[in-house]
């Protein structure tokens, strides 16, 4: 049985999306944020950096963090959601590392400078909208002709990408000039997998 302690956030989202798609059976843990459950000693027994979502795998004794090294074990795990191709396979590596190395941390500042910032700091906030624009051009562009991020399957790059499109839309920050990106957007969000993981442990709202 796999144990997910997590909450919902783009981060949150991916794991819950992954499990629900591949079926694998799973407990959830809902960790609340907002009321600091995630700086309490037994979670940072999991997690030292305090971050959501982790995962423990009580068949195999392997506890992790970090939402793409989770996806990479589910999906080894249960066989799917990873090409076997050598070539997809690596290009679902690769923009699975887009994700975590620049779609995820250039929104995640979005939200903070844009939204969150008790202090107004308008460089940052144009700094990172124009980043935030050439991160979904660069997912648009990759998008063209191609349904999914690694071609023609549907795996955890996309996974990853969607937890973070999602709440770029519920945050308001509007991607509708990119087609590519847009379309592949609603085909994604579509799927009964995906609907069912963005409402655990409870649905996202803005701010």
């Amino acid at each position: 049985m796999i144990r997910l302690y997590t909450d919902s956030s783009p981060n949150g989202f991916k794991a819950t999306i992954a499990l629900e798609e591949l079926g694998l059976p799973y407990t959830l843990h809902h960790i609340r944020i907002e009321a600091g459950e995630h700086r309490q000693p037994a979670f940072l027994a999991l997690n030292p950096h305090g971050r959501i979502p982790v995962i423990t795998d009580e068949e195999t004794g392997i506890t992790l963090f970090e939402s793409a090294a989770i996806l990479l074990y589910l999906a080894e795990k249960a066989g799917r959601l990873l090409p076997m191709d050598p070539k997809a396979r690596w290009e679902a590596i690769q923009w699975l590392q887009f994700h975590a190395a620049s779609v995820g941390p250039i929104l995640g500042q979005r939200v903070h400078f844009e939204l969150f910032a008790k202090t107004p700091m308008p460089q940052a906030i144009a700094r990172y909208q124009r980043l935030t624009d050439e991160a979904f051009a660069t997912l648009d562009g990759r998008l063209s002709g191609r349904p999914f991020l690694a071609g023609d399957d549907y795996s955890i790059a996309d996974i990853a990408t969607f937890g973070w499109t999602h709440i770029a839309d519920i945050c308001g920050f509007r991607f509708d000039r990119h087609v590519n990106l847009s379309r592949w957007h609603e085909r994604v969000a579509g799927r009964p997998a995906v609907q069912r993981g963005i409402a655990l442990p409870v649905p996202a709202t803005g701010p």
